[in-house]
């Protein structure tokens, strides 16, 4: 599930940037833990509806954050556009 994420020569991290490359146009693919809360949930998905932008539901935060490479846990990725 995360192997595209992991692979992916460039990628935002946590909601913050996240919903900064969806804005600007630059995430290509999102992905949203299951655990996160739901006003964050809500809001990255909102989002990603409104830019076109395709969003998957994934494990935990803590296996997200795994993914990405850091040691604390993580709301929610970005795939970017190079």
């Amino acid at each position: 599930m995360f192997d595209a994420l992991k692979n992916a020569p460039c990628r935002a991290v946590g909601a913050k940037q996240v919903l900064r490359a969806i804005s600007g146009g630059t995430a290509q693919k999102v992905y949203l833990a299951q655990d996160v809360e739901d006003y964050l949930s809500e809001k990255v998905l909102s989002a990603c509806r409104e830019a076109g932008v395709e969003a998957e539901r994934c494990g935990s935060m803590k296996e997200l954050g795994k993914a990405c490479g850091i040691e604390v846990q993580a709301a929610c990725a970005a795939i970017l556009r190079l």
